[in-house]
């Protein structure tokens, strides 16, 4: 797929919030490990550092009551779909102030109200709930998109064929976005499957395939909008394929590399660190100011750390409503 290089990809403005909220992710995961490492978050959990060009050039196309469904790295999702970051950060904490009182957790965040049907751990396992969101949108006649993130390793699971096959009998307004980071844990791709370049797979269900420089949010927006408008029009789904890179472990307390991976694989693809090419872009081909970039940190970190502190405050969910979700007896 091609990349349009010209001045009009998107205003100054929307760069800027592109901007804002890749960074807002990459604050809100660096002082998630941190706070993990300390202890304050409780089980460990999986950081979208490196990746948040993804999420955001996607959500950026979306209405808020579009649905989405997550994976077990899914704090970044949950953001670019308008997540609260202290609501978010509460449920990390296990606190009540939390999306699911602190219940969820960083796996199982579910917020309906800005469209997220749930981070999930299983691997694959939101791809379903996508379809069926997209179903409904059909059968109630709404224009509404479902959107289903999934890593390089849910490619290979039955849910993933499974749904991609039904999707696209019923013509279904869903837009398959694999997030291909390469490793499937610390199993590399090419090493399980015997063709690694997933967007190909799209042919074999009958919908169109495109594999997009996952860490370019403004190809990310301009192929997701493609697809949108096809969902919306009622020609059916797509499947994206977005190359990008994880900075940090699976999850936080997995080596960096020296296992799967070398430091000199990871500091290559961190000369194309997502926000490092929008800042660049933003200042030398739409002729920003640095000085707005810097405003744009300053105010997502003063965000985060109260975030931090709002969560900390927050009180842990009461003993005497450990029955309040139960449904069968």
């Amino acid at each position: 797929m091609k990349t349009t290089k010209t001045k009009d990809r998107c205003t100054r403005a929307q760069a800027l919030d592109l901007y804002r909220q890749m960074f807002t992710i990459r604050y809100f995961e660096t002082r998630g490990g941190e706070l993990c490492r300390k202890g304050d978050i409780p089980a460990f959990i999986h950081l979208y550092v490196g990746e948040e060009a993804v999420a955001v050039g996607v959500c950026s196309q979306l209405h808020t009551s579009d649905m989405i469904t997550s994976t077990h790295r899914g704090h970044g999702h949950a953001l670019a779909k308008g997540a609260d970051v202290r609501r978010l950060m509460a449920e990390l904490y296990g606190r009540t102030d939390g999306y699911c009182g602190g219940r969820g957790g960083s796996m199982h965040i579910f917020a309906p109200e800005i469209g997220l049907l749930g981070t999930n751990g299983l691997v694959a396992g939101g791809i379903p709930s996508a379809v069926g969101a997209a179903l409904t949108a059909k059968v109630k006649g709404t224009d509404g998109v479902a959107v289903a993130f999934f890593g390089d390793g849910g490619s290979n699971h039955g849910a993933f064929h499974e749904s991609l096959n039904l999707a696209s009998a019923f013509h279904l307004p869903v837009i398959f976005v694999c997030e291909n980071n390469l490793y499937a844990t610390a199993t590399p791709l090419a090493t399980i499957a015997g063709n690694p370049e997933i967007a190909q797979r799209a042919v074999a269900y009958g919908m169109p395939g495109a594999a997009v420089d996952g860490q370019d949010v403004l190809a990310v927006r301009e192929a997701t909008a493609r697809a949108v408008a096809r969902a919306r029009a009622g020609d059916g789904p797509t499947l994206l394929e977005c190359k990008t890179y994880r900075y940090v472990g699976h999850n936080e307390g997995d080596p960096v590399c020296g296992t799967y991976r070398t430091s000199e694989e990871v500091e290559l693809w961190k000369l194309r660190d997502p926000l490092l090419l929008l800042e660049r872009y933003f200042t030398t081909e739409l002729g920003g100011d640095i000085a707005e970039v810097d405003a744009v940190r300053q105010q997502v970190t003063d965000d985060v750390e109260d975030a931090i502190v709002f969560a900390h405050n927050s009180p842990w969910p009461a003993a005497a409503s450990l029955e309040a979700h139960r449904y069968a007896k």
